[in-house]
C-alpha cells in the first residue's frame, strides 16, 4: 500500500481484523483517485477564489466561483455535521441540488465508503448480525470468535495487557493494543436522532458511493481538503508526513440510539481502551456459565450453614407438606440432619402409587408465603429457615412443587448468552450524577461561528480590533463549551491580535502593523485554530464527551522501556488551574498547589508546593502557575501503584483594618480542592502528555485512596498538569519472585522477642502498629509463618513497595500459608493497593460460602474503590458469584445502585452495575426495572406524606396509595428489594398508616402471591440514612453466628434493613413485638420507673408457667446478647422506643441512628450515660423479683461469655468496619470512630481480665438512674404524637374484648378477697361474672391496683360524671393488709354494680368487658387454697445456720496462681436481712497473713457476682501440692464485727492446674468438696 508509516500503523490493525489485501487494496485505490481529484481541483482554483474552509457545510454538487452565493446563515443541526479527528477534521452535508446557504466551496472530495462497509457484502447473511453494535466497547467483530480465545486464567496471566504473540488461527502477531486503537477509531456511537439518521441515509444513497451496508469512512491525511491558509496550515497540522488522519460519516452512526442522550463510553482514548478490554472479560466469563449450568439460578434457594451446631443432629422436627393434589396438608416428623430429598420421597410415597417413574430430582420444596427453595441435596437443620423456626417456635410449612411449575422467567436464556457485552444498553437503571458534556451538534455551530469570524478577520482590509474582538469572542464561546480550558496555546495565539476589551491583553513587543499583511493574519489564524483543535482532543480525553478524536501520533508509540532501568526523577509541569469561580478573586490571595506521592496511604516523599501566585483574567480567570515539580524520587523507585495526589491551597484575604505582615502570617491556608490520579495506567504504562483533573470540594476529602477526577460536576476547579513524553513508553513490569523465602520457628525465638512479637500481633489490627513495633514485624517476618492472621500486619510493615523489593515480598506471600476468608479480607483495605497482593486475598475467599458471602458482601462492593484499575480479580470473584447465585445478585445490584451516589467513584461503578446488568438476563434485568419503579413511587408518596401538614398525612396516604395500585395494575408482580423471596402482587390499603416519627415512615401491608402465605408487612423510610442501620444489622447477624458456632444461642432477633438509595430503604416489620414505651406506659407515663411492667407483660402473653418460664429464658439470652452487641458497637440514643420485646420473651433493638459512642447530646450533657442498657424491670424478669437470684448469675455469665467469644474475632469486626470507611456514614468516617471499637473490644486483655471488665458494665448500667431519666423524659415528648382516638388497653390483658365477643353482662358480684404471695405479697378480690343467653358463669381475681387501672383509663374516655365514684386508694393502716382488703370489698362491689348499671355508653365498653373477661390466671384454683410461700423463699435459711456454694475458676501459668471469684449463691439471711457479703482467702501455709486476699462489698444480697481475679505471684509449680486454698464469706456489718457466713478449704494437690478449673464449691466449717 502507498502510505506513510503512520497510516501503515492503522492499516495494519485493519488487517489485524481480519480484512483482506485485496478489500484494501480496493479502498487505497478509491482514496488515491480522490487524491487526484482533490489535486486537480485545486491547481484549477482561481488565484482570488476564497479557500476551502477549516469547517465547512459543503453540498456534494460544485457551485461555480463566479455565481454570488447568499449570506452565510446557522445551518439546522439536523442537516449538517462536525466530525473531528486528530489534529484535523472534515465535514459533510447534504448532496441536494441546490446553491449551498453557506458562502463556501463545495467539498473537494465525495464522501468515502468504510472499507468495512465493502468487507460486509462479502460475509455471508448469518455474519451480518455481529456488525449490528456500535457500541466502541463490544469485542462483536470477530465472527469466528478468534479475538475472544483468551480464558480469564491467561488474561490474568497478561495483566500487563501485553498484546505480542499469536492468539489463534490465521493470525500472525496479532497486536491487540493496536486492535482495541483501531476498533475506538471505528466504533464511533452517535447521539443524534433517527431523522437525522434517515437524511443522512438519503444523501449518502445519492451520491452513488455508499454501500448498503453502514461503515465509517477513513482517509488519509494527504486526502483532506487544504486547511486555511492552504501554504502553511495543511502541512502544519496534517501534512503527508503526520501519519493517519480520519474522517466519520454518519453512515456510522447507531440507528437505534441510546434513551439517554449519550453513549457512556464514547469517552477519551485511554478509558476507551480500558472499557473494551473489560467488556471483552465480562463475554470470557458469560461465555464460561452455560445455559445448563445456569438454569437453577432463576429461583432463589434457601441459605445454609453448614457448621454442625446448625445441623441439628438428634433434633426431631414437624414439618407439614402442602401438595397440590391432595386436600389436607401431610405432617411429618422428621430429623434435622435428615436431607430435603428424603423428605420428597416420603411425600411422594403418601401422594403417588407407582414411584418407579418418579424422580425426586424433579420435585422442588417451597417455602409457603415466600418465593424460595429448599436445597435437595442439603440437610433440613442447615437451612437458615428452618433455623428460624425453631428459634421462634414457628411451624415449618413447605410446598411440594415440580420443577416444570416452578417460574423460571429470572434465568438467562439462550438469547442472553449469545448477546454481545454492549454495557451501554443497561444504563438507563442508573441515577447517574453525570454532567452532560457538550455535544457534537453544538460544538458544531460555535466552530461555525469561528470559521466565519476568522474568515471575515482574514479578508479584512481595516478594522482590525473590531474583526479581532469578534474572533476572541467567538474562541471564548468555544473554550467556555470545553469546560472553560484555555490552554498556554490559545492565549498566546490570542495574544498576537489587537487588544480588545473581550480579554486582558498581555503586552506585545510585536510590530502594530504585523497584521496588516494578510499573510502575517493567516499565520496567526493557523495557529489559533491548531491550538484550538489541541483543546477539542485534550477535552475529548478528559471529559464524557459524545465525539472523538484521533490521538496524536506522538501519543500511540510501540516501543516500551522497563520503569527499572529509568533513574531519572518524576518531573512534571502544573501549569494552571481553570475554571476558577470569580468569588474567589475577592475572598482569597496567594494560591499555590502541593503535590504529593503516596502508596496504601504512606507518603513516598516530603510534598512539593508551587509559588505563590494570584488571579489572573485572560479570557476566563486563571490561576497559571507553568512551573516544573520534581519530585526527588527516581522512576524505578516508584511502586505501581503510586498515586498523586494534588491538593489547592489559598490564603484568605484579611479582613479589613488588619493588612498587616503579622496577620497575614496568622492566617492559615484553606484548602479548596483536591484530586488523586494514578500515575501508571491499566497497562503499567506511565502517564504522560497533557492531562486535565476536575478537582473535588475539600469537604469530600475523606480518605488518601484512588478517586476518579471530578470531571462530571460543572462547576468543579481544573487543573492542567503537563506530563513529560518520549519516545517510548515506560512500562511498569513485574520482577521475577524470589524461588525460595525462609522459614523458621517461631519458639526459635528468643522469650524477648516472642513477648514483643505477641504484642504486637494482640493489637489485631495495623492501624494501631507503632514504627517499633513495624520495624520489629519485618526484621521477624521468616518467623511468624505459624501465626497466620499476622499476614496484613507484616505486609503494612514492609519498608517499600518499590520494583528492587517485591521480589522478597512476593516470596512472603506465595510461602503463605492458606488464610481464613475472614482474615484475608484484611487483604483489600486501602493501605494493599499492590495487584498481586489483592489478587491472593480473592483467590483465598474464592472458596467462601454463598451464605458466608453475604455476610460480606457491603465490605467487598466497598473494597471496589480501592482497587486502581476497572478490571481486577475482586470485580471478576463478584460477578462470577453473582452469576451463579440470584440471592447474590440481587443484593449486589442494589449495594451497587447505591453506590452511584457517591460523587467520586460514580463512573466506576456505573461501569460495574452495566456490567452485572450484562451478566443478567433479560427477566431479571426487567425485573430490576420493576424493583426501581415501585422504589420511586413508594419515595415519592413517602415525601408527600412527610412534607403534608399532620392532620392530612391519612388523606395524603391513602390517595397516593392509588398510585401504587396503578403499578402493581401495570407490573403485575415485584419482589421486594427487601428480600428476592418477598414476592407481592399488590397493597393493601386498609392495612397501611405512617408513624408519628419525625421521618413520618410509612407502615405498608403488600399482597403476597403465595395464597399459601400471609400479608407481608414492611416500613419504608424516606428522610433517614438507612445505611448506618444495614451496617449494625450485619455486625449483630455476624455476632450472632458467631456465637452459634461456638454452641451458644443468644436468641437474637435479627430483621431486614435495607437501603435502596440516599436517605430511602425498607425495613422488616417484627411481628407479636412491643416497644418498651408502650410497655410501660400501660402502668401510667412513670412506668419506666417501675420494676414490674415488663414482667407482667410477660405474663399475660405466657399465662402458663412453662410458656412464662420459657419466655424468660429468652429474655435472658436475648438481653445478654443486646447488652453485649450494643456495647461493642457502640450504640447509642437508646429510649425505650428503641427496645422492642416479642411476646415470646425476645428482646431486640432497633433504630440505630446513633453508634460507635456517638451519644445524642442534650445541650452540654450526653444522654447516653450508661455502658449499655440494663434497666432494673429488666433485672426483676432475669430474678423474678426484686431479690437477686442466681439466675441472674447465668445472665452474668452469658454477657461474659459471649463478649469473649466476640473477642476473639477482632479482627474481623475491624477489617468488616475499616473497610466501610470510605463509604460515606458520617459517624465511620476515620480511625477514631473505629478505635472505639478496638478499645471496646480490649484484644490485649485476657479472658478473666475482659470477664471482670464486662461484670463491672453490667453494675455500672444496672445502677444508672439517667436511663430510666431518659425513658421517663422520652414518654413525656411522645405525648404530643398520642392520638385522641387511640384505644387505650389494660397492662394486665392480653387482648382487647368486647360485648359482641363475649356477650352481654347481666350481673357481677365481689365475692370474697384471697392472700396471694406471688408476684408480691398481698390480696387480690375474686368476682363473680354472669353473662346472659346462655346463662354463663365465671368467676375471675382482681387487685386493687387493678380496679385502679380501669378507673384511670374510663376517665380518659368519659367524663367524672357518667363513671361511679371510686374508693380511695389511701387507708388508715396497712395499705396491703386483712384490713384495708376487707374495707375495700364492700366499696370495690358497689362500684363495680354502679358501674354495670351505668349508661349502655360506659357499661358497654371494651375496657369494662376486657377488664370481666377471664384471663388465663383466673382458671386456676381460686378456691382460698393454703398459702403459697415467695419463691426467694426457698434460699432462706433459719438464722445462724450456715450455707450456700460459692463458684471459682482456679488457674495457674507462668508461677502465679489465679483465682477468680464469680458468684456466691444461697447465702442464709442475718435477722431476717439479707447481707453485705464478701470473699476473703488465704493461701496456706501462711503463718504471717501476707497471703490475703477480698473482693470488694456486695450490698443486701444472698446471691452477690464478683468476677473478681485474685493473683498470687512467685508460687513454684513444685510449691503447688503442699499449698490449701482457704475461702471464707463474711458479711460487713458497720461498726460491729464481721459475721461469718461460710468457709471452705480447697486442696490444690486434688485438683487439675494443666487447665482451668471452674466449678462450685459447697460451703460450711470444715473443707468440702467440689459440687
Amino acid at each position: 500500500m502507498s502510505t506513510s508509516g503512520g497510516n501503515r500503523e492503522q492499516w495494519q490493525g485493519l488487517e489485524s481484523l481480519g480484512i483482506s489485501q485485496k478489500e484494501l487494496a480496493l479502498a487505497e485505490a478509491l482514496q488515491m483517485e480522490y487524491d487526484a481529484l482533490s489535486r486537480l481541483r485545486q491547481e484549477k482554483r482561481p488565484p482570488g477564489s476564497n479557500e476551502s474552509h477549516l469547517i465547512s457545510w459543503d453540498v456534494a454538487s460544485q457551485t461555480p466561483a463566479t455565481v454570488p452565493l447568499p449570506p452565510r446563515t446557522k445551518p439546522p443541526p439536523s442537516e449538517d455535521y462536525l466530525y473531528i479527528y486528530g489534529d484535523g477534521y472534515h465535514s459533510n452535508g447534504r448532496g441536494e441540488e441546490r446553491c449551498s446557504p453557506k458562502n463556501v466551496s463545495p467539498p473537494p472530495l465525495p464522501p468515502r465508503t468504510h472499507i468495512l462497509t465493502q468487507r460486509k457484502e462479502l460475509l455471508p447473511a448469518n455474519t451480518n448480525k455481529s456488525y449490528q453494535s456500535r457500541d466502541v466497547n463490544v469485542y462483536s467483530g470477530d465472527a469466528e470468535g478468534k479475538l475472544l480465545r483468551r480464558t480469564i486464567s491467561q488474561m490474568e496471566e497478561k495483566y500487563e495487557f501485553e498484546r505480542e504473540g499469536r492468539r489463534g488461527s490465521g493470525f500472525s502477531d496479532l497486536d491487540y493494543e493496536r486492535i482495541n486503537d483501531t476498533i475506538t477509531h471505528l466504533n464511533l456511537t452517535s447521539t443524534y436522532d433517527s431523522e437525522l439518521l434517515r437524511q443522512a441515509e438519503g444523501h449518502w444513497k445519492e451520491v452513488g458511493l455508499r454501500k448498503k451496508l453502514t461503515g465509517k469512512p477513513v482517509s488519509r491525511s494527504n486526502t483532506l481538503p487544504p486547511q486555511v491558509p492552504p501554504r502553511t496550515y495543511g502541512q502544519k497540522v496534517g501534512g503527508p508526513s503526520k501519519g493517519f488522519r480520519g474522517s466519520v460519516g454518519p453512515d456510522s452512526f447507531n440507528p437505534n440510539p441510546q434513551q439517554n442522550g449519550c453513549d457512556l463510553f464514547e469517552m477519551s482514548e485511554q478509558r476507551d481502551e480500558e472499557t473494551a478490554a473489560f467488556c471483552h472479560m465480562l463475554d470470557i466469563l458469560r461465555s464460561r456459565h452455560s445455559i445448563t449450568d445456569q438454569k437453577h439460578t432463576g429461583i432463589v434457594w434457601s441459605p445454609v450453614n453448614l457448621s454442625p451446631e446448625h445441623l441439628g443432629h438428634g433434633v426431631s422436627l414437624k414439618v407439614t407438606v402442602i401438595c397440590d393434589g391432595l386436600r389436607d396438608p401431610l405432617t411429618f416428623t422428621c430429623d434435622c440432619s435428615s436431607t430435603v430429598d428424603l423428605l420428597i420421597y416420603q411425600t411422594l410415597c403418601y401422594t403417588s402409587d407407582d414411584l418407579e417413574d418418579l424422580n425426586v430430582s424433579d420435585y422442588l420444596l417451597k417455602l409457603c408465603g415466600l418465593e424460595e427453595f429448599l436445597q435437595n441435596e442439603q440437610a433440613l437443620g442447615s437451612h437458615e429457615y428452618i433455623q428460624q423456626c425453631r428459634k421462634f417456635d414457628v411451624d415449618v410449612r413447605l410446598h411440594l412443587i415440580k420443577k416444570e411449575a416452578v417460574r423460571w422467567d429470572l434465568a438467562r436464556s439462550a438469547s442472553d448468552t449469545q448477546s454481545p457485552s454492549t454495557l451501554n444498553h443497561h444504563v438507563h437503571l442508573q441515577e447517574r450524577p453525570v454532567k452532560q458534556t457538550v455535544t457534537r451538534q453544538a460544538l458544531t455551530l460555535l466552530f461555525d461561528t469561528f470559521h466565519n469570524e476568522v474568515e471575515e478577520f482574514v479578508a479584512a482590509e481595516a478594522d482590525f480590533h473590531l474583526r479581532a474582538e469578534r474572533v476572541v469572542q467567538s474562541v471564548k464561546a468555544i473554550c467556555n463549551a470545553l469546560a472553560a480550558v484555555e490552554t498556554l496555546e490559545i492565549s498566546n495565539s490570542l495574544n498576537q491580535l489587537p487588544p480588545c476589551p473581550s480579554r486582558v491583553q498581555i503586552k506585545s513587543s510585536k510590530d502594530p502593523n504585523f497584521l496588516m499583511q494578510e499573510e502575517n493574519r493567516e499565520k496567526v489564524v493557523e495557529g489559533l485554530t491548531a491550538a484550538i483543535l489541541d483543546l477539542v482532543q485534550l477535552y475529548c480525553s478528559t471529559f464524557n464527551a459524545d465525539f472523538q478524536t484521533v490521538l496524536h501520533a506522538e501519543r500511540k508509540q510501540s516501543q516500551t522501556q522497563d520503569a527499572s532501568l529509568i533513574t531519572s526523577p518524576l518531573a512534571f509541569t502544573v501549569y494552571a488551574a481553570h475554571r476558577v469561580p470569580i468569588s474567589w478573586v475577592a475572598s482569597y490571595e496567594d494560591f499555590y498547589v502541593s503535590c504529593s506521592l503516596s502508596h496504601g496511604g504512606k507518603e513516598l516523599c516530603s510534598p512539593l508546593q508551587t509559588r505563590k501566585i494570584h488571579v489572573y483574567k485572560y479570557l476566563f480567570h486563571l490561576l497559571v502557575w507553568d512551573q516544573m515539580i520534581c519530585f526527588p524520587v527516581q522512576i524505578n523507585h516508584l511502586p505501581r501503584e503510586t498515586l498523586l495526589t494534588v491538593t489547592l491551597y489559598a490564603v484568605p484575604v484579611p479582613p479589613p483594618g488588619s493588612s498587616s505582615e503579622a496577620s497575614k502570617q496568622r492566617r492559615n491556608p484553606e484548602a479548596l480542592g483536591w484530586v488523586t490520579t494514578p500515575l501508571f495506567d491499566f497497562r503499567q504504562l506511565l502517564t504522560c502528555g497533557r492531562r486535565l483533573f476536575g478537582l473535588w470540594p475539600t469537604t469530600k476529602h475523606g480518605s488518601t485512596n484512588f478517586s476518579t477526577p471530578n470531571v462530571n460536576q460543572p462547576d468543579s476547579i481544573i487543573l492542567q498538569i503537563d506530563f513529560p513524553t518520549s519516545a517510548f513508553n515506560v512500562k511498569f513490569t513485574k520482577p521475577e519472585i524470589e524461588a525460595l523465602s525462609p522459614k523458621y520457628e517461631f519458639s526459635s525465638l528468643s522469650e524477648e522477642d516472642r513477648s514483643k512479637l505477641q504484642e504486637a500481633m494482640q493489637k489485631e489490627s495495623l492501624y494501631w502498629l507503632t514504627e517499633q513495633d513495624k520495624k520489629r514485624l519485618w526484621e521477624k517476618r521468616y518467623y511468624c509463618h505459624s501465626e497466620v492472621s499476622s499476614l496484613p500486619l507484616l505486609l503494612a510493615s514492609a519498608p517499600s513497595w518499590e520494583w528492587a523489593c517485591l521480589p522478597d515480598i512476593y516470596a512472603l506471600l506465595g510461602q503463605w500459608t492458606h488464610m481464613k476468608h475472614q482474615d484475608a479480607l484484611g487483604l483489600l483495605h486501602a493501605t494493599f493497593p499492590d495487584q498481586d497482593v489483592r489478587r491472593t486475598a480473592v483467590q483465598w475467599i474464592d472458596s467462601i460460602s454463598d451464605s458466608e458471602l453475604l455476610d460480606y458482601l457491603p465490605q467487598l462492593v466497598q473494597a471496589l474503590k480501592y482497587e486502581c484499575y476497572l478490571d481486577s480479580p475482586l470485580v471478576r470473584f463478584l460477578l462470577k458469584r453473582a452469576i451463579c447465585d440470584l440471592r447474590i445478585t440481587h443484593y449486589f445490584f442494589w449495594l451497587l445502585k447505591d453506590c452511584l451516589k457517591d460523587s467520586q467513584f460514580s463512573i466506576r461503578y456505573q461501569y460495574l452495575l452495566a456490567a452485572l446488568l450484562c451478566c443478567c438476563g433479560k427477566g431479571l434485568r426487567e425485573e430490576f426495572d420493576r424493583q426501581c419503579g415501585l422504589v420511586n413511587t413508594l419515595t415519592k408518596l413517602a415525601q408527600k406524606v412527610r412534607e403534608g401538614a399532620p392532620s392530612s398525612r391519612s388523606d395524603i396516604l391513602r390517595n397516593g396509595l392509588e398510585d401504587v395500585k396503578q403499578f402493581f395494575n401495570i407490573s403485575g408482580s415485584c419482589r421486594l428489594p427487601l428480600s428476592p423471596s418477598l414476592l407481592v402482587k399488590g397493597i393493601v390499603p386498609q392495612d397501611c398508616s405512617h408513624f408519628n416519627s419525625n421521618a413520618v415512615p410509612l407502615k405498608l401491608t403488600f399482597q403476597n402471591v403465595d395464597p399459601l402465605g400471609e400479608n407481608i408487612r414492611i416500613i419504608f423510610k424516606c428522610g433517614d440514612d438507612l445505611r448506618q442501620d444495614m451496617l449494625t444489622l450485619q455486625m449483630i447477624r455476624i455476632m450472632n453466628k458467631i456465637w452459634i458456632q461456638e454452641g451458644l444461642d443468644m436468641r437474637m432477633v435479627i430483621f431486614r434493613c435495607f437501603s435502596t438509595g440516599r436517605g430511602r430503604g425498607m425495613v422488616e416489620m417484627i411481628p407479636t413485638a412491643e416497644t418498651l414505651r408502650k410497655i410501660q406506659v400501660e402502668h401510667g407515663v412513670t412506668g419506666s420507673f417501675k420494676d414490674r411492667p415488663l414482667a407482667e407483660w410477660l405474663k399475660k402473653h405466657n399465662p402458663t408457667e412453662d410458656e412464662y418460664d420459657k419466655a424468660v429464658e429468652n429474655f435472658i439470652y436475648s438481653c445478654a446478647g443486646c447488652c453485649v452487641a450494643t456495647y461493642v458497637l457502640g450504640i447509642c440514643d437508646r429510649h425505650n422506643d428503641n427496645i422492642m420485646l416479642k411476646t415470646s420473651g425476645h428482646m431486640f433493638h432497633i433504630d440505630f441512628g446513633r453508634f460507635l459512642g456517638h451519644a445524642q447530646m442534650f445541650g452540654n450533657i450526653k444522654r447516653d450515660r450508661a455502658p449499655f442498657v440494663f434497666t432494673s424491670d429488666m433485672a426483676y424478669v432475669i430474678n423474678g423479683g426484686d431479690k437477686t437470684s442466681s439466675r441472674f448469675h447465668d445472665f452474668v455469665d452469658l454477657c461474659c461469655q459471649a463478649y469473649n467469644l466476640i473477642r476473639k474475632h477482632t479482627h474481623l469486626f475491624l477489617n468488616l468496619l475499616g473497610l466501610m470507611l470510605s463509604c460515606g456514614i458520617p459517624e465511620l468516617s476515620d480511625l477514631q470512630d473505629l478505635k472505639y471499637v478496638y478499645d471496646a473490644l480490649r484484644p490485649q486483655d485476657s479472658e478473666s481480665d475482659a470477664t471482670t471488665y464486662f461484670t463491672r458494665l453490667i453494675e455500672s448500667s444496672l445502677g444508672s438512674v439517667a436511663t430510666k431519666l431518659n425513658f421517663f423524659f422520652h414518654n413525656l415528648a411522645q405525648l404530643k404524637f398520642s392520638s385522641s382516638d387511640e384505644r387505650l388497653v389494660l397492662s394486665f390483658a392480653p387482648r382487647t374484648y368486647t360485648i359482641k365477643t363475649d356477650g352481654r353482662i347481666c350481673d357481677v358480684f365481689l365475692t370474697r378477697y384471697k392472700k396471694i404471695f406471688t408476684p408480691n405479697k398481698g390480696y387480690v378480690f375474686v368476682i363473680r361474672v354472669v353473662r346472659e343467653s346462655p346463662q354463663e358463669t365465671s368467676h375471675i381475681q382482681r387487685s386493687f391496683e387493678e380496679f385502679q387501672e380501669l378507673h384511670t383509663k374510663l376517665r380518659l374516655l368519659f367524663p367524672s360524671s357518667q363513671l361511679p365514684s371510686f374508693p380511695s386508694r389511701f387507708v388508715i393502716g396497712r395499705s396491703r393488709g386483712e384490713a384495708a382488703a376487707e374495707r375495700r370489698k364492700e366499696e370495690l362491689n358497689g362500684y363495680i354494680w354502679h358501674l354495670i348499671h351505668a349508661t349502655p355508653e360506659v357499661a358497654e365498653c371494651d375496657l369494662v368487658y376486657t377488664f370481666f373477661h377471664p384471663l388465663p390466671r383466673d382458671e386456676k384454683n381460686i378456691g382460698n387454697a393454703a398459702a403459697q410461700r415467695p419463691s426467694d423463699a426457698t434460699w432462706s435459711v433459719p438464722v445462724g445456720t450456715v450455707g450456700g456454694e460459692v463458684k471459682l475458676s482456679i488457674s495457674y501459668k507462668n508461677d502465679k496462681l489465679f483465682i477468680m471469684v464469680m458468684h456466691i449463691r444461697g447465702l442464709p439471711l442475718q435477722d431476717n436481712n439479707e447481707p453485705n457479703p464478701y470473699v476473703k482467702i488465704y493461701l496456706l501455709p501462711d503463718p504471717q497473713k501476707t497471703t490475703k486476699r477480698k473482693t470488694k462489698v456486695a450490698r443486701k444480697t444472698c446471691n452477690p457476682t464478683y468476677n473478681e481475679m485474685l493473683v498470687y505471684d512467685g508460687i513454684p509449680k513444685g510449691d503447688l501440692q503442699r499449698r490449701e486454698i482457704h475461702l471464707s464469706v463474711l458479711s460487713e456489718v458497720g461498726f460491729w464485727e464481721n459475721i461469718l457466713l461460710g468457709e471452705v478449704s480447697i486442696k490444690l494437690r486434688d485438683l487439675d492446674l494443666t487447665r482451668a478449673k471452674v466449678c462450685w464449691f459447697q460451703l460450711g466449717f470444715a473443707s468440702q468438696a467440689a459440687v
